[in-house]
């Protein structure tokens, strides 16, 4: 009767041990990553918040429209009337005193007419009259003369100062903007240096959460490369065979085929 046997193969005792080690680490660390809270390594507290500096820099472009006060301002130097309130207030009295001076003055050439008259034989006679009042004529003309050139003095003074006043105002009106302009881009490029620090510093906050919290199962995948290390590395392995114990039937078949043999060779 054939014989039963059975071959069992088993690695190394304490590469055994090792497997049944890394199993249960690699179901522990599994496990915990199936309960693990994803918002501890991802949402939106690793996103960087909009920066101090940049918020500032926002509040500022209102300084982008800056320009509007000055133009208005340009458009009230422009008009027919416009140099008026250019005009100096003590123009008048300029005029006045001048005025006043040439009547003055005017007044001192009378008597030499009189004298004249005298001289002639003609005082207080026509001819007289007709000297007085070429003379008077002559004064108020010059008098008017004198008057006017000081007003459009007065009006040129007023109208250059409007024109100035005009052409500073659309300097400041195209100033404003473009420093405004400048301030807002300083600060627009500190904030997102500076948001961009801080999303530096949250990244490497959110690498750690994430290396922490897969760190059990990034151990217990070395360790089992170890242990599959190991068992290439010692390929001899341990047989054990087992033999039923024969029955004595068998025993009796066996023995009876013995005598049998030495009986066929005895004849």
């Amino acid at each position: 009767m054939a014989e039963i046997s059975t071959v069992q193969q088993l690695p190394a005792p304490f590469i055994e041990a090792a497997g049944k080690t890394y199993l249960s680490d690699l179901q522990s660390a599994i496990g915990g990553l199936r309960g693990a809270d994803l918002t501890e390594v991802m949402g939106p507290q690793f996103v960087a918040p909009t920066s101090a500096i940049t918020q500032e820099a926002q509040a500022l472009r209102g300084g982008l429209g800056s320009f509007a006060p000055y133009l208005q301002t340009a458009a009230a130097t422009t008009g027919p009337t416009a140099y008026q309130q250019f005009l100096s207030p003590y123009q008048q009295d300029v005029i006045d005193t001048t005025l006043q001076e040439f009547d003055v003055q005017a007044a001192k050439g009378i008597p030499s007419i009189a004298a004249q008259a005298i001289g002639q034989g003609a005082f207080g006679g026509g001819r007289e009259g007709v000297v007085r009042s070429e003379y008077q004529a002559t004064s108020d003309r010059n008098r008017a003369a004198l008057q006017a050139q000081l007003l459009q003095q007065g009006f040129g003074q007023a109208q250059q100062l409007a024109q100035n006043q005009f052409a500073n105002q659309l300097s400041l009106a195209q100033a404003a903007p473009a420093l405004a302009g400048q301030q807002i881009s300083a600060l627009g490029a500190l904030g997102t240096q500076q948001q961009a620090q801080t999303q530096a510093d949250l990244a490497a906050r959110q690498q750690l959460a994430f290396a922490q919290q897969q760190q059990p199962l990034n151990l217990a995948q070395q360790y089992g490369q170890g242990v599959m290390g190991l068992i290439s590395g010692y390929p001899a392995q341990f047989q054990t065979q087992q033999t039923p114990t024969p029955s004595p039937l068998q025993t009796a078949l066996g023995t009876g085929a013995t005598l049998a043999g030495v009986y066929r060779a005895f004849r």
